[in-house]
């Protein structure tokens, strides 16, 4: 008779027990510990992005150099005043490539960023 009346008592205990979730304060927890993170980590990610930002300018500066160091060479314009507009009519740069170049300067066959 003992082992039915427990066997009882296990299975009510089982029927009315809840189903295990996580609390409002499990929550917040995880939550404060997710912005706690990101308060960490978002500085780091603009540096990186301002640092991408810069290393493609400078390989932009670097295109447009070669580009106007071919054009000087090959158009035998030496000394000679060179734009950007004259090396996108003859080839030298793409469209984007010009429209990018509105910050840039040529003197004396030497590309400079407009400041």
């Amino acid at each position: 008779m003992k082992k039915k009346k427990r066997r009882n008592f296990l299975c009510l205990n089982s029927q009315n027990r809840q189903v295990p979730g996580f609390t409002l304060i499990e929550m917040v927890v995880v939550v404060a510990i997710i912005v706690m993170l990101l308060i960490i980590i978002a500085p780091n990610l603009t540096k990186q992005k301002d640092s991408a930002n810069a290393k493609t300018n400078d390989a932009f500066k670097t295109t447009l150099q070669t580009q106007a160091t071919l054009y000087e060479d090959d158009k035998d314009r030496e000394g000679k005043e060179i734009t950007f507009q004259n090396m996108f009519e003859d080839g030298y740069l793409t469209k984007k490539q010009f429209a990018k170049s509105k910050n840039y300067t040529v003197t004396n066959g030497v590309v400079k960023k407009n400041e």
